[in-house]
């Protein structure tokens, strides 16, 4: 996955990443809003050494020594020994290691200075508390140096800044917070949606059937939601979207191989619902308006839906034909006055695959395509039966209709193998439904008359 994936997949789920940044943000707001704010406190005390005359080399001596021992005397700060007086004296409802987690003491580096901040739930109290422990400090810690045989100590703890109220609260910082959940929403916004996405396998683009095979893409039918109430776009609207990207795949249908130009086509889908019938249909017009003879040919026996789309008598037509009952010039029917043919399917046989399959419908095919420059076959999808596969070792070829979001790339997979098993040769796959701003090989553009104003 390269940079320009991840930039389609933030186009694709934007709102997903806006969300979850919207609920990081929030959460770090409302941790603000429930976190009790704490305040602290900081004094300074300076560790020294008393020499007994003051000559450069003691002091210096002194210094050292204070230096070497003042992280020791930093940690004492938590240390009961300096916590317990402070308690004692203020008569504090808390144990020594309770009042220890909020203190602290850092050692200014290369120096003998050490900062003791107290953390409290008020600005008052953690002043007043940095101070108690700076002075807890100043009197305990030189008793701990002072020898035995001595009644003074070498170390001299003086305060050199007593701690002041503070003007602001350390925490909760609001903005911080409210970063932080802005941030963390972010990148958990982008990591759900790269995750669905590869878990995601439905076909959403030209790279995702290149991800299951190897036939090219020869079509790609944009998205319109008045499809359902204007299916037959090439006679209705021959100036759209949908009917200039037929009349593509038309085109290249042509240029395909023109040493073995298909004469008999199949059509058909992994699953039901994907618009293989719809774009048979077009399709049969789009080469019919070439000036090509075509017959279209409604061979999904199962669930047949040509006569429907061109309004048409269903009850006869190719089964009734198979079965000896008519001949082709009682059911074929003209529409309009086109040089396109159609003919229904016919009563729903009890055994579709074994009659597609058969030899009357071999010998019917021969003769359709001596009569016809092309004939289209509007035939089952290929995962729950077998019609289609039967019927595409017959023909010249078959196309393969994938519906966007709607069909799988495992699902696409299995259904051009079944018709490799059989021997069928697969012209390509059209793309449907896709949504106009997917950028792949097919870009969709509006390029129609404008429309003359009128002279007055």
């Amino acid at each position: 996955m390269d940079l320009r994936d991840y930039i389609t997949i933030l186009r694709e789920r934007w709102s997903l990443v806006l969300v979850c940044m919207l609920t990081g943000t929030l959460a770090g707001g409302l941790l603000t809003l429930v976190t009790s704010p704490t305040y602290e406190s900081t004094s300074q005390i300076y560790v020294s050494v008393q020499t007994q005359d003051g000559s450069t080399q003691n002091l210096a001596q002194g210094s050292t020594f204070s230096q070497s021992q003042v992280a020791g005397f930093a940690d004492l700060a938590t240390s009961p020994l300096v916590l317990n007086p402070i308690i004692d004296e203020r008569g504090l409802d808390v144990a020594a290691a309770s009042l220890a987690g909020r203190v602290s003491a850092v050692v200014k580096q290369g120096t003998s200075l050490i900062d003791v901040t107290v953390e409290a739930g008020d600005p008052v109290e953690a002043a007043d508390l940095s101070n108690a422990v700076a002075g807890s400090m100043a009197v305990v810690l030189p008793e701990l140096q002072r020898p035995l045989d001595s009644a003074v100590s070498p170390v001299r703890i003086t305060v050199t800044r007593n701690a002041v109220e503070p003007m602001s609260q350390a925490s909760p910082n609001a903005r911080l917070n409210l970063a932080v959940g802005l941030l963390a929403g972010v990148f958990l916004g982008i990591g759900i949606a790269v995750l669905r996405t590869t878990l995601d396998t439905r076909i959403r683009s030209e790279g995702d059937v290149g991800a299951v095979t190897d036939r090219p893409v020869l079509g790609a039918v944009a998205y319109d939601p008045s499809a359902t109430a204007d299916p037959l776009v090439i006679a209705s609207n021959p100036l759209s979207l949908r009917a200039e990207a037929i009349r593509r795949l038309r085109t290249n249908l042509q240029f395909l191989d023109a040493s073995a130009r298909p004469r008999s086509i199949v059509v058909t889908s992994s699953l039901p619902g994907e618009g293989k019938s719809t774009t048979a249909a077009n399709l049969a017009l789009a080469m019919a308006d070439a000036g090509s003879r075509v017959l279209l040919i409604d061979a999904d026996l199962r669930r047949p839906t040509i006569s429907k789309l061109f309004a048409i008598e269903g009850a006869v037509g190719l089964t009734t034909v198979l079965i000896g009952r008519a001949s082709l010039e009682d059911v074929v029917q003209t529409y309009g006055d086109s040089t396109l043919d159609l003919l229904a399917s016919g009563e729903t046989p009890p055994n579709p695959s074994e009659l597609l399959g058969s030899r009357q419908m071999r010998t019917l095919l021969g003769e359709l395509v001596e009569r016809y420059d092309v004939v289209v076959l509007d035939t089952a999808p290929l995962l729950p039966v077998t019609d289609g596969a039967v019927l595409a070792r017959q023909a010249d070829g078959a196309l393969v209709v994938a519906g966007a979001n709607v069909a799988h790339r495992p699902q696409l997979q299995t259904a051009v193998a079944a018709l490799e098993t059989v021997e069928a040769r697969v012209l390509g796959i059209v793309m449907n439904r896709v949504p106009v701003e997917k950028r792949g090989s097919y870009s969709y553009y509006e390029y129609t008359p404008v429309k003359q104003k009128g002279r007055r």
